[in-house]
């Protein structure tokens, strides 16, 4: 059983407090009768109203997609671009856990869950999130410390868990470098590059925490095992 407000929250008709506030407004209705206090539990089976509209209790789902490169992370697009969800074949109001860019590839939780999405998206819990990045030009050892001191970006200094040079080719003169952090800002790993003069050719976000792509193909998506989401949940907890 969960209480109430968090049952609304779940099923995306409003956020927690919101949903509070309708509780103690007297427009919730579980099984026929008004409720208005905050600490009512309500289980799966009960019929549940706000606001004169009957709430739809979905059962959760998480999955982990290798997003494809030019697909756009949201539910939809006014540009008419493919989106994420066009991968997914279900009547669940499914969504992405924060973004990968438009031509980002790589790890992205998608789910029902908001809870789960708020704990998995809150910068106190810092979960690691590892890419790899191509970069045009053969990085050195200057500027990858230099990144590891800190990288300032838009009034705020950023500093990398890791930065690895994995690869480089002089021929084609480019680099292959793991880089890990926890923020996943919009284009932070391309600005933390460009700041030290190597543009990202390719990106792609090879673990999100505890989870990696093993071999996920391009476009395609497993389900979230209960135990992955205990470690998942395990980690951001530990780390708050």
């Amino acid at each position: 059983m969960e209480r109430l407000q968090k049952v609304i929250a779940h099923a995306g008709f409003a956020s927690r407090r919101k949903a509070e506030e309708l509780i103690l407004k007297g427009k919730a209705m579980v099984n026929g009768e008004i409720v208005r206090e905050l600490g009512v539990k309500v289980s799966p089976g009960d019929d549940i109203v706000i606001d004169g509209i009957k709430l739809e209790m979905e059962e959760k789902e998480y999955y982990l997609f290798n997003k494809p490169r030019g697909v756009v992370t949201t539910t939809s697009d006014d540009k008419k671009r493919k989106t994420v969800m066009d991968y997914f074949d279900t009547n669940k109001r499914l969504y992405p856990v924060g973004r990968l860019d438009y031509n980002t590839t790589g790890a992205l939780i998608v789910t029902n869950d908001g809870d789960f999405t708020n704990l998995m998206l809150h910068p106190s819990h810092k979960i690691d999130k590892v890419y790899i990045a191509k970069l045009e030009g053969v990085i050195d050892g200057a500027a990858i410390n230099k990144i590891k001191a800190g990288v300032r970006l838009g009034g705020v200094t950023v500093y990398p868990s890791r930065v690895k040079l994995r690869k480089k080719d002089l021929k084609k003169n480019t680099s292959l470098v793991e880089i890990v952090v926890h923020d996943g800002k919009n284009h932070e790993i391309k600005n933390i590059f460009e700041s030290v003069g190597f543009p990202v050719e390719k990106l792609k976000r090879e673990t999100f925490g505890t989870l990696n792509l093993r071999n996920l193909k391009s476009g395609e998506y497993r389900r979230i095992t209960p135990k992955e989401i205990k470690e998942l949940t395990n980690l951001a907890q530990k780390n708050d």
